[in-house]
């Protein structure tokens, strides 16, 4: 038997190429590893408030194809690696709050922080992640929720990315 035949034999036959290559230096990869990076094209602005308002990001690579419409869709049960980071702007001091989420099937994780800095805030990066427990076909998203204030906040600079962990 071949070393390929050998793999799908292991796999339960549902085998569609190389799942694990070493090159000559011992480098790993897997082809086939649930990946994704989501970057904004261009500026969301005056975001709504009181109001989820989805972060749109267009696709920058998708490797597995699980990836569109600013949603990732889980093609397999098990621990994923989520990020996201924000460039906002023109923040409103009298929000009582900015709320940034990354929304799975499973649970929220919430980012959370106080637009007072005494004045409209010019500029503001938000950035963070998770690992987050995820079955096939549950979804992420990023989110974002101003509370109250006035619709002047703008997203000038997103993006998502994950993969698959273990």
């Amino acid at each position: 038997m071949s070393r390929q035949s050998d793999l799908a034999e292991l796999a339960g036959n549902n085998f569609n190429g190389d799942a694990i290559l070493v090159d000559a230096a011992g480098h790993v990869t897997k082809p086939l590893q649930p990946a994704f990076l989501g970057h904004s094209t261009s500026n969301q602005t005056n975001v709504a408030i009181n109001t989820r308002v989805d972060v749109i990001v267009a696709e920058v690579f998708d490797q597995n194809a699980d990836f569109t419409s600013n949603t990732f869709t889980a093609p397999v049960t098990g621990r994923y690696q989520l990020n996201f980071s924000l460039r906002l702007e023109a923040i409103d001091s009298a929000a009582n709050f900015v709320q940034i989420r990354i929304t799975t099937s499973n649970r929220d994780y919430e980012f959370i922080f106080d637009p007072d800095f005494g004045q409209d805030n010019a500029y503001y990066s938000v950035a963070g992640g998770v690992v987050a427990d995820m079955d096939a076909s549950d979804t992420a998203k990023i989110t974002i929720f101003q509370g109250g204030g006035t619709a002047q906040m703008d997203i000038n600079g997103a993006s998502f990315s994950g993969s698959l962990a273990c």
